[in-house]
């Protein structure tokens, strides 16, 4: 059997021994034990009431934890609650502001200890967070938070099936993303968020999808918040990457942005930019802000077929929009200007373009009309200030002889004011300032245009004609008119018109033809062509309500005098012209007839009278029936024209 220990050397009795020699040390044990048995059996559900009414002191918002308050000790202390609920600023219509499924804190003990708290891993799991837009501001400004740098330091942070929504309900603007933290990467600290998801951007649908940085990079004051987003608002598309400092007041950007689109006009409803209707777009450049300072810097690309490059720039905070810009295209298509004037403008390469502006213009070009008719809209032309310089190296018109431009277009509260209005035509110069006054419910525009030194040769590049013509052209239109569309606006327009030029040469091929002398124009088509001097070419119309009647018109050469008479009606797109050959030589085949200029703006038309024409030679063929010699005498000009003096003061 084995022997029973003395009991002395019992357990029991040792322990009993141990506290009566050492009482200090079984205290400090018994009190040891205590503590870890109330440690591990606590309900740590006590402290969500303090937690809740520290948060809520903090941020001036309600906070609730409805689910368990658990705390797993270690060197790194896990605290765990459950159902988190952060209510929502008072102005919103939205409860709560953020809620989560689960948060938890990775705590580590020595640092909190010394009175400094150090998370090694923040983690939400489902997190549901809506930011707001209202009069009052951002429903993400909390009363008591400043946003300095005296909170926790947070190692490392990861998002779990999260949801993001950004509403601005009175731009139409009502985001909803998907974001999760990304998996990998060499720096756990460090994973970004994945963005993606959809809803309407002030108005119009709108996705996005990309990555931004961790939010754990914006801890440090000016610290640049990194990002990668592609977005889609209608028609419009954007891709942005770079950086973003100061992301929750959104003052200062610097990021690369590319924006492409179906037409610049699409801008206004998203950004609030009044621009002209444009073919589709392609434009890279940088984009900075600062405070109320936006710079779309450095850009490149197209619009439609035209290159386009410059800076830009919108300041906000005043009474109105303020949109500056200094533009330069190397090779301007003159399409592409159309929307200027509220023409369809080219779509280039192919692409689609506005539908609804293309389908005003085939109505219009069914009735017959060229003039553009669309309404310049008012709201637009009041709601924004502007001052751009557009500047451009090389013109494709074909048909048209433009070389380069220059305008400045400036808009102050409904005043526009073109000047320079400043085209290369011809060799020479066209030089226009516009005002246009959109303050009144109807626009009031007055226009002051000069023509100098347009070459006579390549005035028409496709009349083979007159490639070899001399002679330079000059003249002044000055125009007043009411309405709200480029067609309205000339309807009505009051004022005068001259176009002149001084001596040159012309083909005599086209006078000759111009006066139906058949046997010349037979004989230079057959022989060589020679050139023929002209003294001078003036046309002078008075405008009234639209109508431009002809006060003098004269082509004078050494062989022929043109004179003409008649009517252009602006309002109508007609016109009512006669033109009266008289030649200064003899020639034994000429139909000296009248000829009629007559038709509409889209399709004119150019002909003789032909009453005139078929009254002579039905006299010529009664006196050929008589005697033949005589037949030549019904068609035999003795030249009866006199050399007019209309001068050369136009062509200087």
């Amino acid at each position: 059997m084995p022997m029973e220990p003395p009991p002395g050397d019992r357990p029991g009795h040792r322990a009993l021994a141990l506290v009566r020699s050492h009482p200090g040390t079984a205290a400090t044990a018994m009190v040891a034990l205590v503590l870890v048995v109330a440690w591990l059996l606590w309900d740590w559900n006590w402290f969500r009431g303090p937690v809740e009414a520290v948060v809520s002191a903090r941020t001036g918002r309600s906070f609730d934890i409805r689910g368990d308050l658990d705390v797993a000790p270690g060197r790194t202390t896990v605290v765990r609650a459950e159902r988190l609920a952060l209510g929502n600023a008072d102005w919103s219509d939205t409860r709560e502001m953020a809620t989560a499924d689960a948060l938890e804190l990775h705590v580590r003990l020595f640092p909190l200890l010394a009175g400094r708290v150090q998370l090694e891993a923040v983690r939400l799991a489902r997190p549901d967070v809506l930011l707001e837009l209202g009069d009052d501001g951002g429903n993400w400004r909390f009363e008591g938070l400043d946003g300095g740098g005296g909170g926790p330091r947070i190692d490392r942070l990861e998002v779990e099936d999260g949801r993001l929504r950004f509403v601005d309900a009175a731009r139409g603007t009502d985001v909803d993303l998907a974001m999760a933290s990304r998996d990998g990467g060499a720096d756990p600290s460090a994973r970004p968020l994945m963005l993606h998801g959809d809803g309407h951007w002030r108005g119009e649908p709108f996705e996005l999808s990309g990555a931004v940085a961790s939010p754990l990079e914006l801890r440090t004051t000016g610290t640049p918040y990194a990002l990668d987003l592609r977005a889609t608002a209608g028609a419009t598309r954007a891709h942005a990457r770079g950086a973003i400092t100061r992301l929750l007041r959104l003052d200062a950007f610097d990021v690369q942005l590319a924006l492409s689109g179906r037409d610049l006009e699409d801008l206004y409803p998203l950004l609030g930019l009044a621009l002209p209707h444009t073919p589709p777009y392609s434009l890279d450049g940088r984009l900075v802000r600062d405070g109320d300072q936006w710079r779309y810097e450095g850009f490149t690309g197209e619009v439609g077929d035209s290159d386009l490059a410059g800076s830009a720039g919108v300041t906000t905070g005043g009474e109105r929009l303020l949109f500056t810009g200094r533009l330069h295209s190397e090779l301007l298509d003159f399409d592409d200007l159309a929307g200027f004037v509220g023409a369809p403008p080219g779509d280039g390469d192919g692409e689609a373009g506005n539908p609804e502006l293309e389908a005003e213009a085939a109505k219009r070009a069914a009735e017959g009309r060229l003039l553009p008719d669309t309404p310049y809209e008012l709201h637009k032309l009041r709601g924004m200030d502007a001052d751009v310089r557009w500047k451009a190296g090389r013109i494709e018109a074909p048909g048209l002889p433009l070389d380069d431009m220059d305008v400045h277009i400036r808009l102050e509260d409904g005043l526009l004011r073109l000047d320079p209005l400043d085209f290369g035509v011809a060799g020479g110069r066209v030089r226009s300032t516009v005002r246009m006054d959109a303050r009144k419910d109807t626009i009031r525009t007055d226009a002051a245009i000069r023509l100098r030194g347009l070459e006579l040769g390549r005035l028409f590049p496709d009349a083979g004609l007159t490639d070899d013509a001399i002679g330079r052209i000059g003249g002044e239109i000055d125009l007043a008119g009411s309405g709200n569309s480029v067609a309205r606006m000339l309807a009505t327009a009051d004022g005068e018109a001259a176009i002149g030029m001084g001596r040159g040469e012309v083909s005599n091929l086209l006078l000759e033809l111009a006066g139906l002398d058949i046997y010349e124009a037979l004989k230079f088509l057959l022989g060589k062509d020679r050139r023929v001097e002209i003294r001078c070419a003036f046309g002078d119309f008075a405008v009234e309500d639209g109508l431009m009647t002809a006060r003098a018109l004269a082509l004078d050469t050494t062989d022929t005098i043109i004179v003409g008479e008649g009517t252009i009606d602006l309002g109508g797109e007609t016109l009512d012209l006669v033109l009266k050959p008289r030649p200064k030589d003899r020639s034994i085949l000429a139909l000296r007839s009248p000829l009629v200029v007559d038709g509409s703006f889209r399709d004119p038309g150019f002909r003789p009278d032909m009453g005139r024409l078929g009254l002579r030679g039905a006299i010529a063929l009664t006196l050929g029936s008589i005697a033949p010699p005589a037949a030549r005498l019904a068609t035999l000009e003795l030249g009866p024209g006199e050399d007019s003096d209309c001068g050369g003061q136009y062509a200087h």
